[in-house]
């Protein structure tokens, strides 16, 4: 069994072998941290040294710093030069180490300023708790050529070393509505359709699509009408019925997280920082979010979470699941997954989980 500390110092050992390396590593094991060990090793060798840390949000910025203060590496602070992935170009290319975190963001476009700063003696470090599974993606070809993975420890090793708690995971079949009680206005025009009607519109439409932008739009076009459905909402009400655990939902919407849950986290709610400290302190057992609260934030004892919308995404899916994995070793998380049936939606959430044990997920056909 391996502690947190083992795998750390393993996979530094590893990394610092190369000058362009990529880590896949779970949740609670401390990705950050593992950067900044690194960065420290490299700072003793180099003068002066400079670093570069890329991200996709800035809010990720604020945990290597608080990291650096927590773990002893506050030397390091001023030596760090921050940017996203959007701004990645605009910066010089004499640094000597470039770290990629959540490298799965990375595009063409940052193909030549990684090319040229690799060429010039920086070295490379990718770190993410899901590495790119398509090898010919957009995002896959990149990490390929930029970070490739050298080292991985996944979700279910950290389970099995007591780093993290065990889960459950329920994905619920829900049929589309057939009845015509949802208005759709298209062109100007409003009339009363279906779920069913909608989804099958939609999907005719990207039968027919001429272009792979076209083919592109229509694919968002169809997941946001989805995403509006109701029929999901149903299920959810009747599972916040039936849990009694601590419970987190993930809703689509802003206006659904409201309308589905007295307590709400999100960024159009002024009492959403109340509401997060009394979910934290167990003054209230239920509370509903939209993607804020998947990076970042984890609440004590929440054993159990619904997830209305996969994406598609393992990544999304992986940091949603990550709010339930830190409870005591012994425990074990619910996760429940709404899925509508014989649609899309099954591959998106098939997809989503692919990267976890398939033993630990029930598909409930209901």
């Amino acid at each position: 069994m391996k502690s947190k500390d083992d795998i750390q110092k393993e996979a530094l050992e590893t990394i610092l072998k190369y000058d362009k390396a990529g880590v896949e590593i779970s949740m609670g094991v401390g990705k950050t941290l593992l950067g900044l060990m690194h960065m420290d090793t490299m700072s003793k060798e180099l003068y002066e040294p400079k670093f570069l840390i890329v991200a996709p949000k800035v809010s990720i910025f604020d945990s290597w710093k608080s990291d650096a203060e927590k773990h002893g590496y506050e030397h390091l602070i001023d030596k760090m030069t921050f940017t996203t992935y959007l701004s990645l170009e605009k910066h010089e290319y004499k640094y000597d180490v470039i770290y990629l975190d959540e490298c799965h963001s990375l595009k063409y476009s940052h193909s030549y300023f990684l090319k040229i700063a690799n060429q010039l003696g920086a070295v490379i470090i990718g770190l993410t708790g899901t590495y790119p599974k398509i090898k010919n993606s957009e995002k896959g070809k990149m990490c390929q050529e930029f970070c490739p993975k050298v080292y991985e420890y996944r979700t279910d090793e950290a389970v099995d070393d007591n780093i993290l708690n065990d889960y459950r995971i329920y994905v619920h079949l829900v049929d589309l509505d057939r009845e015509k009680n949802m208005l759709v206005e298209k062109g100007g025009k409003k009339w009363y359709s279906s779920e069913y009607s909608d989804y099958s519109y939609w999907s005719s439409r990207l039968m027919g699509a001429s272009s792979a932008k076209d083919l592109q739009i229509l694919r968002v076009m169809r997941m946001k009408s989805m995403m509006n459905f109701k029929s999901k909402e149903k299920k959810v009400l009747q599972l916040i019925n039936d849990i009694t655990d601590k419970t987190i939902l993930f809703a689509n919407t802003q206006d659904q997280a409201d309308r589905l849950c007295k307590h709400s986290y999100h960024s159009n709610n002024s009492e959403s920082k109340n509401n997060l400290e009394m979910f934290k302190n167990d003054e209230i057992q239920l509370l509903s979010a939209v993607e804020q609260l998947s990076e970042g934030v984890n609440i004590p004892g929440l054993k159990s979470g619904i997830i209305m919308h996969a994406y598609s995404n393992n990544r999304k899916a992986s940091q949603k699941l990550g709010r339930m994995l830190r409870l005591n070793p012994d425990d074990t998380a619910e996760v429940h997954i709404l899925c509508y049936r014989d649609t899309v939606d099954q591959d998106w959430v098939k997809n989503a989980l692919s990267h976890l044990n398939q033993e630990k997920i029930i598909w409930l056909d209901e």
